[in-house]
């Protein structure tokens, strides 16, 4: 029998999503596993949780991880960021793997994801919790001034993009913030090499590893990482 008392709560008391926030993030275009955006989900809790501060992601493509990032966020008060320009990564061009395209837009013959993502986050009922950014990420990490509780990196997979959103935002994490590098693969088999050069440069640079979960790897930010 279910308890009544639990039945009622409009979201989780733990650290997990809600029943509602799981089924958009199962519905909404994207690549991200669960077990993995469950991860991202904890580790955004915990920092936003700790530090008030906003949580960071780049690369939003459709929304899938913006979902968990900005109910996270919304539970700790604060709001979730995302980066992208909205043209698509190289893997999503026509001819390539990843290429979809019910996300061209016809008039200009360019991919376009920021649409979908906008109708993904009205779906979820999230659209408050969430600021995009359209931009290229380095440009926009030039001008950001904030601190951050969570940096979320997920854009372009050469080492270009991946060096550049490491160096672009990891100065803008806040002392005891948290560092989460997705499609992390030491086997050049299973995928690109960018992130997890970028996860042994984090790991070098004074980051510790607090999880990993499939190719999700979490870092906390120590107080003598540059």
């Amino acid at each position: 029998m279910t308890d009544p008392t639990t039945a009622s709560r409009p979201e989780s008391s733990t650290g997990v999503p809600a029943a509602p926030v799981l089924a958009a993030f199962r519905a909404a275009t994207g690549f991200m596993p669960e077990d993995e955006g469950l991860a991202l989900y904890a580790a955004a809790l915990d920092a936003a949780g700790r530090t008030g501060l906003p949580v960071l992601e780049i690369g939003t493509y459709c929304g899938r991880s913006a979902i968990l990032l900005a109910d996270a966020a919304r539970r700790a008060g604060t709001v979730a960021l995302t980066v992208d320009h909205h043209r698509g990564s190289e893997e999503q061009q026509p001819g390539w793997e990843y290429h979809d395209p019910t996300l061209v837009d016809p008039e200009v013959g360019l991919m376009d994801t920021l649409p979908r993502f906008r109708r993904t986050l009205h779906a979820a009922g999230l659209e408050e919790h969430v600021v995009a950014l359209v931009g290229r990420s380095p440009q926009i990490a030039a001008v950001w001034q904030g601190r951050l509780a969570l940096v979320f990196v997920d854009g372009g997979h050469t080492d270009e993009h991946a060096t550049g959103d490491y160096e672009g935002w990891v100065p803008h994490l806040a002392e005891d913030g948290l560092l989460v590098v997705h499609d992390v693969f030491p086997d050049p088999a299973d995928g690109g090499q960018a992130p997890y050069r970028v996860y042994l440069r984090a790991l070098a640079e004074g980051f510790e590893e607090v999880s990993v979960t499939g190719s999700l790897r979490v870092l906390r930010r120590a107080a003598t990482a540059r």
